[in-house]
């Protein structure tokens, strides 16, 4: 084997062993990006869970309102004293309850963001410019 073969059956290797190193590094890439997905999604759908059973509560702290305002008319048009200033009162208190579990569903829906891994898709975006610079050079 001449000195020109042994060269170039060096750098076959070199390649190989680079071409190899490099597909198990996007292979750990890939399944890294994929549990930092699943891990932000965890999260949001906690963020979008909670919001929608505060959103839940402040439906029901509604129908609770029209129910207590209905009998407050009632008891209105039946009495005009004392007892439908208390069911005003009654009906007062479940309307501000509504009021803010609705502002505190929206919050937590708000904070959630969009249900996309933009944090992943972000880091992907990154990982893929850097593989292409490197790979210009």
């Amino acid at each position: 084997m001449s000195t020109m073969e042994r060269q170039a059956h060096g750098t076959d290797e070199s390649v190989n062993v680079l071409v190899s190193r490099a597909s198990q590094q996007i292979s750990e890439l890939v399944r890294e990006e994929m549990q930092l997905a699943r891990v932000e999604m965890t999260e949001k759908g906690k963020r979008y869970g909670k919001g929608g059973g505060l959103f839940g509560a402040a439906g029901l702290l509604g129908f609770l309102t029209a129910q207590a305002l209905v009998a407050t008319c009632i008891v209105a048009l039946a009495l005009v004293l004392p007892v439908w200033a208390a069911a005003l009162v009654v009906t007062a208190v479940l309307a501000a309850a509504a009021a803010v579990a609705a502002l505190a569903g929206k919050r937590q829906i708000t904070e959630a963001g969009t249900p996309a891994p933009e944090q992943t898709i972000d880091s992907v975006k990154a990982d893929v410019a850097e593989i292409k610079e490197k790979a210009h050079r």
